[in-house]
């Protein structure tokens, strides 16, 4: 039904001109010269310096980040103990209709 079509390889077109030979040359050696001075390349961004009050900046930022992750990760926890304690005494209640019906009867 649907088959896939496979492309063909294009043929090479224009004239191809067998390789050149190479002949070797000698090499003559060039007068010698020192090497030059190696310069300190400049930094690509600024040196960040970090005053007394930056650090106290960044350490009091992840103080509250630290503390909210906290709160947030103790409301969920608390979140899920109730919603397990709601759910135990919703089976004890109905256990207990189910076992005085029974009884009834």
């Amino acid at each position: 039904m649907l088959r896939p079509k496979i492309p063909t390889m294009p043929t090479p077109t224009g004239h191809h001109a067998p390789p050149a030979v190479i002949e070797p040359t000698t090499v003559t050696p060039a007068a010698q010269t020192p090497p030059p001075a190696l310069v300190a390349p400049a930094p690509s961004r600024p040196v960040i310096q970090l005053t007394p009050g930056t650090v106290l900046v960044l350490v009091g930022g992840g103080t509250a980040v630290v503390l909210v992750v906290g709160a947030v990760l103790v409301s969920m926890l608390l979140a899920v103990a109730i919603t397990g304690v709601s759910v135990a005494v919703v089976a004890v209640v109905l256990r207990s209709l189910l076992a005085t019906e029974s009884k009834r009867r």
